[in-house]
């Protein structure tokens, strides 16, 4: 009886028997979960620590991610990454989980942050401004010293709009008629900070339009449109041309994958922008058009 509750209580382990097995004081364990960095589950107001998922986590935690079989990525929403990571997934199979979950961009750095994921997508503004407005963003969250930004492309940025509004041939600000349905993003989408700076250049604002819906990503707004629940969403011409819908493009914006440096050297990310450079991708990008991969996999900004 003695041995098996010894070894019982080995099993999950309070903030002094952590702090005693990681060498580290108190202080700094409480750090480490308030940064919600380390496995933890609070249980009548005590912190208790499963000694396995913290034996996982300094494994991870000491070889940089190099031996983690999982690439997660969250964050903006694109056709062209979701095609890429679909055909990776299925490829890889059961050697390892490659996951993308679009839930936009403040949602997706939030999650990175809380270490959820392995990296986020973000877009934040026209192209030529990214090179600012991305670190700023990114200055934002606690964790962003030890995140880097890496380029995917440049994609072509707009209004998807119904075939049927098309071929009335209007001009973009007849769109913020009460006559036309419009599917707005959430809050913290990069579409919709898009969307906000569009129509501010014309003198109004998102309160003004006739909204019918919000979309929880770009492809749903699409699908809206494809429904005919909506006329126009802000989107990218990839999307548009996905779902059949016409474009009405406003300009080009940098889509970037932010993440910690530990998963830049992981093997199954630049696996990842291995592929992002294949012939393949340039092909599939060619396809759904508005994508620029000059520069894709290229390190623009953490490099400290």
């Amino acid at each position: 009886m003695v041995a098996v509750m010894s070894q019982d209580q080995h099993i999950f382990m309070n903030v002094k028997q952590v702090a005693e097995y990681l060498h580290l004081n108190e202080k700094k364990i409480y750090a480490l979960v308030n940064e919600e960095r380390i496995p933890a589950t609070k249980i009548t107001g005590k912190w208790l620590f499963p000694r396995e998922l913290v034996d996982r986590w300094m494994l991870d935690s000491a070889h940089g991610g190099l031996m983690t079989n999982r690439l997660v990525i969250a964050g903006s929403d694109d056709p062209l990454l979701y095609r890429l990571i679909m055909t990776f997934a299925d490829e890889t199979g059961s050697h390892a989980l490659i996951s993308y979950s679009p839930t936009g961009t403040r949602l997706g750095l939030e999650l990175l942050q809380a270490n959820r994921i392995d990296a986020c997508g973000i877009h934040w503004g026209p192209n030529q401004e990214s090179h600012t407005r991305h670190p700023a963003l990114l200055r934002q969250y606690p964790q962003f010293r030890q995140w880097v930004l890496i380029r995917l492309f440049r994609r072509e940025q707009g209004l998807m709009v119904s075939r049927r509004i098309e071929q009335r041939k209007l001009q973009p600000e007849n769109l913020f008629d009460r006559e036309f349905r419009w599917t707005m993003r959430q809050s913290g989408a990069g579409a919709q900070r898009f969307l906000m700076e569009v129509l501010s250049g014309y003198g109004t604002s998102t309160e003004k339009l006739n909204c019918v819906a919000t979309a929880l990503s770009e492809r749903e707004a699409a699908a809206n449109i494809a429904m005919g629940q909506a006329d126009v969403a802000p989107g990218a011409r990839a999307a548009a041309n996905e779902y059949g819908l016409a474009f009405i493009p406003f300009g080009w914006e940098s889509f970037d994958l932010t993440l910690p440096r530990s998963i830049w050297f992981r093997r199954l990310f630049q696996d990842l922008i291995a592929r992002l450079r294949s012939t393949e991708c340039k092909a599939m990008a060619k396809q759904l058009s508005g994508y620029d991969l000059r520069e894709a996999g290229e390190l623009v900004w953490g490099d400290e």
